[in-house]
C-alpha cells in the first residue's frame, strides 16, 4: 500500500480532509484524525476501538499492532504499509473512519459496503 492508495481511499469518505500533522500526513473528519501516515517509516497509524484493535491485531500480528505506549491503549494502531493485505487495509481504514466520524457519515459509509 502507498500514500496515494491511502489518500484515494481516505478522501473518498464523506467530508474527509488531508492535513499535515507534525512530520506526518493526517486524514480527518470534522477535525478528528482517523489515520496518519509516516512516509519515513512507511506506516500509518489508525484510530480503532479496543475491540477492533484486538480483532485486526489478531488477524495480522506482524503487520497490524497497537502503538506500544499509552496511545495504543486508547486504540491507536500501527499498520505496516509494505506488508499489509490491501483488502485488510481497506477494512481497517473504514473501521477507523467510522470510529471517529459522526453517525450520519458512518451510516453513509456502511451502506456503501457490499454485504454490510
Amino acid at each position: 500500500m502507498t500514500l496515494n492508495q491511502l489518500r484515494t481511499l481516505a478522501l473518498s469518505f464523506p467530508e474527509a480532509t488531508e492535513e499535515p500533522h507534525f512530520e506526518k500526513t493526517s486524514f480527518r473528519v470534522k477535525k478528528k484524525i482517523f489515520v496518519t501516515f509516516d512516509e519515513k517509516l512507511n506506516r500509518c497509524t489508525i484510530k480503532l476501538s479496543q475491540i477492533d484493535q484486538d480483532a485486526f491485531s489478531i488477524a495480522a500480528k506482524q503487520v497490524i499492532y497497537p502503538v506500544p505506549n499509552k496511545w495504543g491503549k486508547q486504540g491507536w494502531t500501527i499498520i505496516e504499509m509494505s506488508q499489509v493485505n490491501p483488502e485488510l487495509f481497506n477494512d481497517a481504514l473504514i473501521t477507523a473512519y467510522c470510529e471517529v466520524a459522526p453517525p450520519k457519515f458512518v451510516q453513509l459509509v456502511r451502506s456503501n459496503i457490499p454485504g454490510a
